[in-house]
């Protein structure tokens, strides 16, 4: 589309259903984060446990691997809105189901239930949630729209955490969840007042069995340079980082003496590192291109991993984890934008869930590994060896189709053509 034609256009946040549906996602993020740190203190608050802890962030994290094998093809076949509303409400239910069973007592076997489940309705969400972008905004306001939504996201999940942080102290976690459950009912009234754009259908494309599907978004990642190796280098950095929240509760309890309002202040001033790199990746993206922003992001991720463990102070921790989440951010933003501008929209869905399950696939083993080093050999050793690592994904991306992704013009670009659609 042509400047000139883009400058005529309304400003995004002026678009009506992208508002709409902005706000809802936004209130969610907000519920969302009550969750984010009541489980874990559920868990170590009746077991005493960052083992434990982790054994439950990799069964549930299991289940949402599972789920993002046919996530996508769910999305591709059946109407996104509605997929997103019944998994919004599949959540409300479950997650209402903790705070009345804690009535009785602490219900630890209960969380191994409902946790996956809820995890494995998140999945198709995602999943769902990503290709509808593409449903809600012209295609040259993709970045735009995700670096607008991640940055809401995280402004909600600033005030969420200090929230839940003061209600999960003076009321207890499990009422911090019962407000998580209570922000999926906001989600669904504000996805049922949407109407998405129809998805774009190749009329030369039939359908297959399920698992068939899937395999046509997997050879689409493999067949693709940059989302291959993006594919391959992430799947290493979620094994080194996907247990990293458990083991900073467990740093700032544990050795640092913080309470859970401690933690809650923690995650939710660190949360603005998150609107931060959103706020960021757009202009970082169109001067540096998609490699150089890529790689510096999960560079200065693993150095702020490593410096977590071994700082001494809360606010340190904090100032860490901020830098951590911004970088975080950033590298997300951008490999979330770059599969949905060079996917064909009737594969989005299917690629998008092929992308997640099997770089997502080495995180349950990768918080189990975490969580029982922290626990035998403290918080600083693992983050040190988990930062090392991080470093080392992105000094590997030197050596990849990665490093020259962007650095062309857009009709030059190496790598970022799609790859064949078909089959």
């Amino acid at each position: 589309m042509s400047r000139s034609v883009a400058a005529g256009r309304a400003p995004l946040w002026r678009d009506r259903t992208f508002g709409t549906y902005w706000v809802a996602q936004s209130l969610s993020a907000a519920g969302d984060s009550f969750a984010y740190l009541a489980v874990p203190l559920l868990v170590l608050q009746a077991t005493g446990s960052v083992a434990r802890m982790g054994l439950l962030t990799a069964v549930a994290g299991a289940a949402s691997v599972v789920a993002g094998i046919f996530g996508g093809v769910l999305v591709d076949r059946y109407d996104r809105r509605t997929l997103m509303i019944v998994a919004d409400l599949t959540r409300l239910v479950l997650y209402a189901l903790v705070p009345l069973a804690w009535l009785a007592g602490p219900q630890v076997w209960l969380l191994f239930v409902v946790l996956p489940i809820c995890e494995a309705a998140g999945m198709l969400f995602q999943v769902a949630a990503v290709t509808a972008v593409r449903n809600l905004v012209d295609s040259d306001r993709i970045t735009e729209a995700n670096g607008r939504l991640q940055a809401t996201y995280a402004a909600a999940a600033v005030l969420g955490p200090l929230l839940a942080g003061v209600v999960a102290a003076r009321f207890g976690p499990a009422t911090a969840i019962a407000v998580n459950a209570a922000s999926f009912a906001l989600s669904a009234a504000g996805l049922w007042l949407i109407r998405l754009r129809p998805v774009q259908v190749d009329e030369g494309v039939t359908r297959e069995r399920p698992l068939a599907e899937f395999l046509a978004g997997v050879r689409f990642l493999w067949r693709q340079p940059v989302l291959r190796a993006l594919t391959v280098l992430l799947s290493v950095f979620i094994f080194l980082t996907y247990g990293f929240v458990d083991v900073l509760i467990y740093h700032v309890t544990h050795d640092l003496g913080g309470s859970e309002g401690t933690v809650g202040t923690v995650l939710g001033l660190a949360a603005l590192g998150t609107v931060a790199g959103a706020l960021l990746v757009a202009p970082l993206r169109r001067r540096r291109g998609f490699g150089a922003t890529w790689i510096g992001a999960h560079a200065i991720c693993g150095f702020a991993v490593a410096g977590v463990g071994i700082a001494t102070t809360v606010p340190a921790v904090t100032t860490l984890t901020a830098v951590y989440l911004c970088c975080l951010s950033v590298g997300g933003i951008c490999s979330m934008s770059l599969r949905q501008e060079i996917t064909p929209d009737h594969l989005l869905g299917r690629v998008t869930s092929a992308f997640w399950s099997t770089h997502y696939a080495l995180g349950p083993a990768g918080a189990v590994v975490l969580t029982w080093a922290a626990g035998r050999y403290g918080a600083p050793a693992v983050t040190l060896a988990a930062g090392a690592g991080c470093l080392l994904v992105a000094v590997g991306a030197l050596f990849t189709p990665i490093r020259r992704a962007g650095v062309e013009s857009a009709a030059g670009q190496p790598g970022l053509h799609p790859a064949p659609a078909g089959g």
